[in-house]
């Protein structure tokens, strides 16, 4: 259903609420017998509310009489704001006779003696679009052209560009007018406007005026350079010459050596599109780099970091030279921009500039850690990341760069540690020619971790990959070093003296020393004190200063999965060196050994009283007794898997892990026939109709007016909310019309009644981040009996938290009493929050750092029936607009049991988490809980009910 709303013009911002607004009658008594002051604050309401859709047609003469001939300059001003909004045309569609009055006005109010208030009322003609109006005004706008003011002279021309463009027949030589006056005029805002004007009304003389003018365009202002650049930018998509291509070609790069910012980001831009040649792109992206590294506004940093990714897919090559100059923008003090800068790079990394890039990169991990950088483990990850990356593109690299990473395996930050180790894990197993060297390195930094996740890790690489009995020999002995001596814990008992050798218990103490001492009154006292022995105190001492390492402490504290885990490496390491060219002996005494760490190890775990936090005691104790008869009685099967099946696995998981990072999105491939139908925007309809997102154009239309594709599936009438009941005198329904971040309520009201009702009004009001941005109540109607009309509100939305409208009608019957009001309560509307969320991707380490760092959580229990865990997890996903990130390899086969990730970002920049742990049962049903974080209460509560909706 198509609706005509009358054209709007002009914006105004208010924050007073119009509810108690005087009428028509009280603002026409101010304005005839007030004074200036009330005159100003009656303008002000008269405006608001006719902007609001009130009609005042009496204060029409009522303003010509009393406040017309004013000479205060706020009421003038107050005056245009007037002309914009009130109706010039009547019912007839004719000009009304009481304008008459006003052009007589406006034509003074141009040819006034302040230049402030001529200014104003050529920007007021601007706007105006009767040619009966314009007509008396066109000489005078004329003569401007020639005022002394430069503020004169500019809007005197955009009047006469306006004048021209709608009525020319009322002046039909401006352009000749108009390239007269730029020939003599000396401003540049004046020209500016002159040459838009003649680009736009005469473009010959404009072309014309512009090649005289090239040789001069590098002394011209800069708004005059933006205009010129803009010309040629239009003027060469129409078609030219190549000699006046490259004409205009010489004019850009002569801009571009500008000390403008703004003029060389727009001759960069009209350089792309000029010519297509490499050094042409070279200079257009030496300016944006220039921009880049020298602009502080981040918004400018992110427009060029654009700009330049646009000129990568097209002159790749080119780029590649100027890596160096971009990468200066890392000295940025925001995360993002040195995270875009760095995205934007890597993809430019050659054999010939790889070097420098890593020297670079580990400069700035070596700021992080020795200067305060904003967010620096964050940007340490980053710039890890990055090395990485150029590592398994480049080989030759990888060894010097991971032994360089090495040294920050250390690092207090957790999360940049195992970065490291991974990068290390994943280099170890692709370049064997690196192992040695770096399995050596890790196990001389092994001391220095201090992450139990780190830690983990690095043990099972020096299990895996150390291969020569050298390497096995040092291997085991700093893991046996880092472990400390068997057993974990000794039981001290004390010996049981025999008879007639009792020491008593004076001769156990300590040495005493006395001293005499005499007393304040003369007499003498005896002072003694204890001394300890300088054994005691030595070992004491010692004890205190002792290090402990970080392997021991663990297990020390109950974690005994790093306990297995090292008795695993050890374990690989005792095998290995059996199938080794060893002394028997040798071989004996690493497997005693090992049996004696898994025995102190378990006799440590059943001493419960002595363990912090234990942490998987069970499962531990049953893996190192598995190791232990392992080792009792070699099997071969259990061999190979320890020593062949692991590795294989490891690779198996980094091919696939590879294969999802690398994955990229199909491109769509165009394939059009001859006889296909063809699509015509205008012909398709409204948006109830059938809509085709063939084409981008069209999908950003779609977007753009606010429909989604989620509507074209669902169907318009899953947005149409019934308000009322069918027996209530109006009937009203509303379809909610969804945009990115307003909602537009399109109410259709019924009168049922065979009276007819006036003063119908809607009123609404919200709760939650939902904010009325139209009052719809200041609106009101009169609606015939059995008739219909439509009344539409905005709202504007700031968060993803669940929000309701609420509100009802009002309205009056005719031929009642006044004080007799009506009211009908209207049905709650509740805001749905999948409108707000979309599904995104990250990395597992970035999911584990928001899943710690955000403090909402919302656990759901989970109690419905489904046909299996996998159709259950589909339906959330459903139900949430959420995105798996468990691979599906993970997921595969028949299970009853299934632990999944999903993550979501709404609009507004939230993120949301959402963990699932479920199992069937033997009766069918899904049993298990969903547990939602996120960084704000709004989103984990919503997001609770929509799942608690579709679990129970």
């Amino acid at each position: 259903i198509c609706r005509m709303e009358r054209p709007c013009r002009l914006l105004l911002a208010s924050a007073e609420d119009t509810a108690d607004a005087p009428n028509q009658s009280q603002i026409k008594k101010i304005l005839e017998t007030g004074d200036d002051g009330q005159k100003i604050e009656a303008l002000k309401q008269a405006i608001s509310l006719m902007l609001a859709g009130e009609k005042f047609p009496q204060l029409l003469m009522t303003i010509i009489r009393y406040v017309l001939t004013t000479k205060n300059h706020t009421i003038k001003k107050l005056l245009l704001v007037y002309w914009e909004v009130v109706d010039m045309i009547g019912a007839d569609g004719q000009l009304l006779p009481e304008m008459i009055l006003v052009c007589n006005s406006l034509r003074n109010d141009i040819n006034h003696p302040n230049e402030y208030v001529r200014g104003s009322t050529l920007r007021l003609i601007c706007k105006v679009k009767i040619a009966e109006l314009l007509e008396p005004l066109v000489p005078s706008i004329i003569k401007n052209l020639e005022h002394r003011h430069s503020y004169v002279r500019r809007n005197a021309v955009l009047a006469l560009q306006s004048v021209y463009s709608k009525t020319p027949q009322l002046c039909p030589d401006a352009p000749e007018l108009v390239y007269d006056f730029l020939k003599n005029e000396e401003d540049n805002s004046c020209k500016r406007n002159g040459l838009l004007m003649l680009y736009s009304c005469g473009q010959d003389r404009a072309i014309r005026f512009l090649n005289e003018s090239l040789p001069q365009i590098g002394s011209w202002g800069e708004l005059l350079q933006c205009a010129a650049i803009d010309i040629i930018r239009k003027h060469t998509r129409e078609g030219i010459s190549d000699q006046q291509k490259a004409r205009y070609v010489r004019a850009i790069l002569e801009l571009l050596k500008g000390q403008s910012s703004p003029v060389q980001y727009e001759a960069a831009c009209a350089l792309l599109e000029l010519s297509p040649a490499p050094i042409s792109a070279k200079a257009a992206a030496t300016a944006f780099i220039e921009l880049l590294c020298n602009q502080s506004d981040n918004n400018i940093k992110f427009i060029t970091l654009d700009k330049l990714a646009w000129i990568k897919k097209k002159q790749n090559k080119v780029l590649q030279d100027l890596l160096m100059d971009t990468l200066r923008a890392l000295s940025s003090p925001t995360l993002d921009v040195r995270r875009k800068t760095l995205d934007f790079a890597m993809d430019l990394v050659n054999p010939m500039n790889i070097d420098s890039v890593i020297t670079l990169l580990q400069k700035e991990i070596n700021k992080t850690q020795t200067e305060e950088v904003d967010k620096a483990a964050e940007y340490r990850k980053i710039l890890i990341k990055a090395i990485h990356g150029c590592a398994l593109r480049f080989p030759d690299i990888a060894g010097k760069v991971v032994h360089a990473l090495m040294d920050h395996l250390g690092d207090d930050d957790s999360a940049s540690a195992v970065n490291v180790i991974s990068f290390v894990c994943e280099v170890v197993d692709t370049y064997p020619e690196h192992r040695e060297s770096i399995v050596r390195k890790l196990l001389e930094s092994l001391g220095d971790i201090k992450s139990s996740a780190v830690l983990r890790i690095a043990l099972w690489v020096v299990g895996e990959y150390s291969e020569s009995v050298q390497d096995l020999d040092i291997a085991f002995t700093q893991v046996k070093k880092q472990l400390g001596p068997m057993p974990f814990h000794v039981i001290e008992e004390e010996p049981e003296a025999e008879e007639g050798n009792i020491v008593p218990e004076a001769e156990k103490q300590a040495p005493k020393t006395t001293n005499t001492k005499v007393l304040a009154d003369g007499t003498y006292a005896t002072q003694s004190a204890h001394v300890p022995s300088e054994e005691n105190t030595s070992s004491s001492a010692s004890r205190k200063n002792k290090k402990v390492a970080f392997l021991r402490e663990s297990i020390l504290k109950g974690n005994f999965v790093l306990a297995s885990i090292a008795l695993r490496a050890v374990t690989k390491i005792a095998l290995k060196l059996n199938s080794a060219q060893v002394p028997d002996a040798v071989k004996n005494g690493v497997t005693a050994e090992v049996l004696l760490i898994a025995a102190s190890t378990l006799q440590y775990m059943e001493m419960p009283e002595l363990h912090d936090e234990p942490v998987a005691v069970q499962a531990s104790k049953e893996e190192i007794v598995q190791l232990i008869k392992i080792l009792l009685d070699p099997n071969e099967t259990l061999i190979e898997v320890m020593l062949v099946e692991s590795r294989r696995a490891h690779k198996e998981h980094l091919a696939e892990y590879n294969r999802h990072m690398n994955t990229e999105p199909e491109k769509k491939v165009v394939d059009v026939q001859p006889d296909d139908v063809l699509s015509i925007s205008l012909l398709q309809g409204s948006k109830y109709g059938h809509v085709s997102f063939d084409d981008d154009t069209e999908m950003d239309l779609m977007k753009a007016t606010g429909a989604s594709e989620r509507d074209n599936e669902a169907g318009s009438l899953d947005r149409v909310y019934q308000l009322t009941g069918f027996s209530d005198p109006l009937y009203a329904e509303c379809y909610i019309n969804t945009h990115r971040y307003d909602i537009v309520l399109e109410v259709l009201v019924i009168n049922r009644t065979k009276d007819t009702l006036q003063n119908v009004g809607l009123e609404l009001s919200t709760m939650g981040d939902l904010k009325l941005t139209k009052r719809a109540h200041l609106q009101t109607y009169t609606i015939a009996p059995l008739g219909k009309v439509w009344i539409r509100s905005d709202i504007k939305v700031s968060s993803t938290e669940t929000g309701m409208i609420y509100g009802n009608l009002v309205y009056d019957v005719a031929g009642s009493s006044a004080s007799d009001k009506h009211c009908v309560v209207l049905n709650n509307i509740r805001v749905d929050i999948i409108d707000y969320i979309e599904p995104a991707t990250c990395s597992d380490s970035q999911y584990r750092s928001m899943w710690y760092e955000f403090e909402w959580e919302n656990k759901v229990p989970v109690n419905t029936k489904a046909d299996s865990v996998f159709a259950f997890l589909e339906s959330i996903i459903k139900a949430t607009n959420m995105k798996c990130l468990t691979p599906d390899s993970v997921m595969e086969g028949n299970c009853r049991f299934l632990a999944a990730n999903l993550y979501a970002r709404s609009i507004f920049g939230e993120d949301a988490l959402a963990n699932m742990s479920v199992e069937q049962l033997e009766t069918g049903e899904i049993s298990g809980y969903i547990r939602i974080r996120s960084k704000t209460q709004g989103i984990a509560l919503s997001l609770g009910d929509k799942i608690a909706q579709r679990c129970n």
